[in-house]
């Protein structure tokens, strides 16, 4: 729900450019020259394509895609996500900010034990079962990590977006999103479909929303010390694009396969290391 929220809105906004209007000849001839820079644009971003994307990337919409891109990396988020996202882990006590992502991620075992069972890993989502039902039961409701304490280690998270995946379905068209970041199709669906599951389906649009915020302001600070990698990439916004296809490719393996790098692969390789923790 919290995704497919932001991901609706999107695409309303995007489609609404397309409903016609009245054309005078000045406007068609205003039409005609905007669609030659369009023409060009695109060709350009193909070239680059042909050049750094190896992930078989679908993004039709790249040039919509790449002004998103710079609102959110130009603006969004050094003036509103990474101040605030940092304020957040200088400021707020370590044992509350790990109650709270306890809690989060308590919240998200019953999915991912589902997703587990459908991608064939009995052992895996034995495991997030075991985890759920102990921190609920002596964890206070998962604020208190006593699985892990107990040597129960929490597997990969797995979404149904992953299980889909592990069977065949492509990532489906590439969006970005303002503040919110990358998002597939595939992803959006399956961000839906898990919100379908206990205890995530009890959460109203306003705690999913906290519940979102807090965990991508713990995602945001931690991937401050990879902001150079980006920043001395040869195309940031192909660079991101292809490092998060990858790692949803390499998530709807289950991990058992790793996609061909681009020619900058040494950033690539710290990059996929983080997010994959996430």
């Amino acid at each position: 729900m919290k995704r497919i929220t932001l991901l609706s809105l999107f695409l309303v906004l995007g489609l609404s450019g397309c409903a016609e209007t009245p054309k005078s000849e000045t406007s068609s001839s205003q039409d005609a020259t905007h669609q030659q820079e369009f023409t060009e644009t695109n060709a350009e971003y193909a070239e680059q394509d042909a050049q750094y994307n190896v992930s078989g990337t679908y993004d039709p919409f790249e040039g919509f895609n790449r002004a998103m891109w710079e609102l959110n990396y130009d603006y969004l988020d050094p003036y509103l996500a990474r101040p605030v996202s940092l304020a957040y882990v200088d400021y707020v006590p370590s044992p509350v900010r790990t109650g709270i992502r306890n809690f989060l991620a308590n919240l998200d075992e019953p999915a991912n034990m589902v997703n587990s069972i459908i991608m064939l890993e009995g052992e895996q989502a034995v495991t997030h079962f075991n985890r759920f039902w102990i921190n609920t039961t002596f964890g206070l409701a998962g604020l208190i990590d006593i699985a892990t304490a107990a040597d129960i280690t929490k597997p990969s998270n797995r979404a149904f977006g992953d299980s889909m995946g592990y069977y065949g379905v492509s990532n489906g068209p590439y969006f970005m999103v303002p503040l919110y970041g990358p998002i597939t199709l595939r992803e959006g669906v399956g961000d839906t479909v898990d919100g379908l599951y206990f205890p995530l389906n009890l959460l109203t649009f306003w705690q999913s929303l906290g519940k979102w915020a807090f965990e991508g302001m713990e995602d945001r600070a931690a991937l401050v010390n990879q902001e150079g990698i980006l920043r001395d990439s040869p195309d940031p916004y192909i660079f991101t694009r292809d490092a998060y296809i990858q790692n949803k490719n390499f998530r709807a393996t289950g991990g058992k396969q790793v996609a061909e790098e681009p020619e900058d692969e040494e950033f690539m390789d710290d990059f996929l290391d983080e997010v994959d923790e996430y």
